[in-house]
């Protein structure tokens, strides 16, 4: 039996190592390890509570101010704040625009390059200017034997595109989607003011007061991504998945616990009786029968078990805690393990469009999909494509209201904190389910704590020995070579994770450690 350790398994932020056991070239057993601690919620205990959606917006610079709005989300309730709908409207249209930058994000630059072959582009005769000088940039490299980083380090296998075709085209969508992704970061802009890291996003609302030519001018904005995205991303992607990738998509490879959890989120009235992702939980997938249970947050528990913290039985985010343990015996992550009854949850795409029983995710099912690695590739795009439609509506609700008596965007009556108060926000950023949780006293941050989406699905095992689910996802994957195992980077990339560059593998046998650029 072979055992493997890939430390770090990310392209763009690098604190997630990944151990396996193979046996008869499949993945037995693994384990997902969170290597850096996150101290944020330490750090804002006896802070004013407005600070808060501003410092924790800076646990992450690339889906940056989900945290502010999920913080916001959780002072209003807090403070018995009652945003406005214009408030919620540009809450809205700010995150929707950090979907339409980041989904495509995830695909082209993130993932793609783990389906393809891009050498194939050095047989290009075309005269794209774009693909030309990516062409010469490579046969350059090449010929100073230095590849990096435009290409894998790793041997092409069964599940690989190689047609010089298909590997032009995304090649060339590739260089595409960075253009789309710069104009979708501007349409954010607009109203949070800056990017990364919004700054209108407050509790009670929003603090950007729209005129008609920002909304016009996001609206033409939205055009450009819309045609991008309904003509080339999900184009794209639906070829793989039905194409090239069809037999990996079969196989199911990456399915893990089948549990998923939608908070739901992007309301479509200001009644929130309508929701562009609803919210429920499914236990036991039956793709023949989708049984969707209603969400009730009061059941969500995190354990420490095998976490570097102090060693506490499972509790509710209202009374977590941050006391690290180093030396703690049978710890091997940083990252909490939340759990929904109990249960593991899958949270991010793939859950919101099961939840929502989205039709084309469900006709993709029937036609032999089953829900997995490629799976979420899919639901990434269709609801990228249900965002964008959703932002067309909030631009028009956004200008009718504007002409209305009254208009508001904040709550200014419920601005000051409260002697004593808690609350809960929760919302959908692309990543998956997000929960923020505040107990004030004396109008200072009593305790605050936060489970993130990599929380559900990075987790370690919990008391019970249950794996999360990156570790159950894992099993059965085939590793036919312990050299070359990038079907472990596919399974655990396909949950749009923050990634780093460099792989490290140690030979069972010898010790020797392997370098690999998985690019």
């Amino acid at each position: 039996m072979a055992k493997i350790t890939i430390d770090p398994i990310t392209r763009i932020e690098g604190h997630l190592k990944i151990e396996v056991e193979l046996e008869d070239g499949k993945v037995k057993n693994a384990w997902s390890s969170g290597t850096m601690a996150r101290g944020f919620e330490a750090l804002l205990k006896g802070k004013d509570p407005r600070d808060a959606p501003f410092i924790t917006s800076r646990f992450c610079g690339v889906c940056y101010s989900v945290h502010q709005l999920a913080s916001a989300r959780a002072l209003d309730a807090a403070f018995g704040a009652n945003v406005p709908w214009g408030g919620t409207l540009l809450r809205n249209l700010v995150m929707g625009a950090q979907y339409i930058y980041d989904h495509p994000l995830h695909f082209y630059q993130l993932s793609a390059l783990d389906y393809i072959d891009i050498m194939a582009i050095a047989k290009y005769n075309g005269k794209d200017k774009d693909l030309l000088a990516v062409k010469d940039k490579i046969v350059g490299l090449v010929t100073a034997k230095d590849t990096y980083p435009l290409t894998p380090r790793y041997e092409p296998d069964a599940f690989s595109v190689n047609d010089p075709d298909i590997v032009i085209m995304a090649v060339k969508h590739y260089i595409d989607a960075l253009k789309m992704h710069l104009a979708a970061r501007n349409m954010g802009a607009i109203w949070g003011g800056r990017t990364p890291h919004y700054q209108n996003i407050v509790v009670g609302g929003v603090t950007s007061y729209p005129d008609i030519n920002q909304v016009a001018r996001f609206r033409t904005m939205l055009d450009e991504q819309a045609k991008f995205i309904n003509e080339v991303y999900i184009p794209d992607v639906l070829l793989f998945g039905t194409g090239p990738l069809l037999p990996l998509a079969k196989a199911g490879i990456g399915g893990g616990h089948y549990n998923y959890l939608s908070y739901g989120d992007f309301q479509l009235d200001a009644e929130g009786k309508k929701l562009v992702f609803p919210a429920g939980v499914i236990t036991g997938l039956n793709p023949a029968n989708i049984k969707v249970d209603p969400v009730d947050t009061n059941k969500i528990t995190e354990s420490v078990k095998h976490a570097w913290y102090k060693e506490n039985k499972p509790v509710h985010p209202y009374n977590g805690e941050q006391v690290f343990n180093l030396d703690k015996k049978g710890a091997y992550s940083f990252v909490k393990a939340p759990r929904y009854e109990g249960k593991p949850m899958e949270v991010g795409p793939l859950a919101r469009m099961l939840v929502a029983k989205n039709p084309t995710l469900l006709d993709l099912v029937g036609k032999g999909v089953k829900p997995g690695a490629v799976a979420r590739h899919a639901a990434r795009a269709i609801e990228t494509k249900l965002v964008v439609d959703a932002c067309y509506k909030w631009c028009d609700d956004l200008l009718a209201a504007m002409t209305k008596p009254g208009f508001k965007i904040h709550d200014t009556e419920h601005w000051e904190p409260p002697s004593s108060g808690m609350g809960a926000g929760f919302s959908e950023p692309p990543r998956g389910a997000l929960g923020h949780w505040i107990k004030v006293k004396d109008k200072k941050i009593a305790n605050y704590q936060c489970v993130v989406p990599s929380t559900w699905n990075a987790s370690p095992r919990c008391e019970n020995g249950v794996r999360g689910q990156y570790e159950e996802a894992l099993i059965g994957a085939p590793v036919p070579d312990p050299k070359n195992p990038i079907n472990v980077v596919r399974v655990i990339r396909s949950f749009d994770p923050c990634l780093a560059c460099a792989v490290h593998i140690i030979d069972p046998k010898t010790n020797e450690i392997r370098k690999f650029i998985i690019e």
